[in-house]
């Protein structure tokens, strides 16, 4: 098998997409949040690697490629946000504040519990990043000194539970205001929250992908303060 995903360049491509498509058949058949089409696309590729003996770096060699659509995709967050121009500037001063509290929470909060449970350096400054997107986050681990691999895996168990949950816990503290939605959802799991916020509504997906890109800067400044803290 490893020797199957050596000779063919698009296998990794094709694996990722069709653990994908089983997901989202599952999602729409279920109604179900664990059955999230991403969650569900990871647990079965992992489970076809294990079988067939196949070595990560074997099958990154071609599932990167889908990595190289991270970037546009993320741009493209811009057009929904565009579209709700106005919604944003007569909310501006709540949105920056609601962001910034966000940010400071989820630092926070990795610290208090870095402390509780006794996390070494690296591994504290390794969590900072969890709640913002991929792309920004390696980089904030790398900078201070964290394990860019295992920051990758905690920023998208990250996104799926924000996907999974999060409109459970909007109903749970009656969070109704769609603005409001759409920043907690981009604040706390980025872009994979995102995808949710929009199938909620455009304005919650416009809010979601502000979110996404004011919280990656927000954590890129503040962490590098709270890596000293610990």
């Amino acid at each position: 098998m490893d020797s199957f995903f050596q000779n063919s360049v698009f296998v990794g491509v094709a694996l990722s997409l069709v653990s994908y498509m089983i997901g989202d058949k599952l999602k729409k058949k279920f109604k179900l949040g664990i059955f999230n089409p991403l969650l569900i696309s990871i647990i079965i590729s992992i489970i076809v690697l294990l079988a067939g003996d196949v070595d990560y770096d074997t099958y990154n060699a071609g599932a990167k490629y889908l990595s190289y659509l991270l970037t546009p995709a993320t741009v493209c967050l811009a057009i929904p946000l565009y579209q709700q121009w106005e919604v944003l500037k007569k909310n501006y001063k709540a949105v920056l504040l609601g962001l910034f509290a966000g940010v400071i929470t989820s630092l926070t909060t990795v610290f208090v519990l870095s402390k509780i449970f006794g996390l070494s350096h690296e591994e504290y400054v390794t969590l900072l990043p969890k709640s913002i997107t991929t792309a920004i986050g390696m980089g904030v681990s790398e900078e201070l000194g964290g394990y860019v691999t295992i920051t990758v895996a905690v920023i998208i168990i990250t996104g799926v539970i924000g996907n999974i949950i999060g409109e459970f816990v909007c109903r749970v503290f009656h969070i109704e205001e769609s603005i409001s939605k759409g920043l907690a959802f981009g604040a706390s799991s980025h872009a994979i929250g995102t995808a949710k916020a929009i199938d909620i509504g455009e304005v919650e997906g416009a809010m979601s992908g502000l979110a996404i890109a004011v919280s990656g800067m927000l954590t890129v400044i503040f962490a590098s303060f709270f890596s000293y803290l610990l």
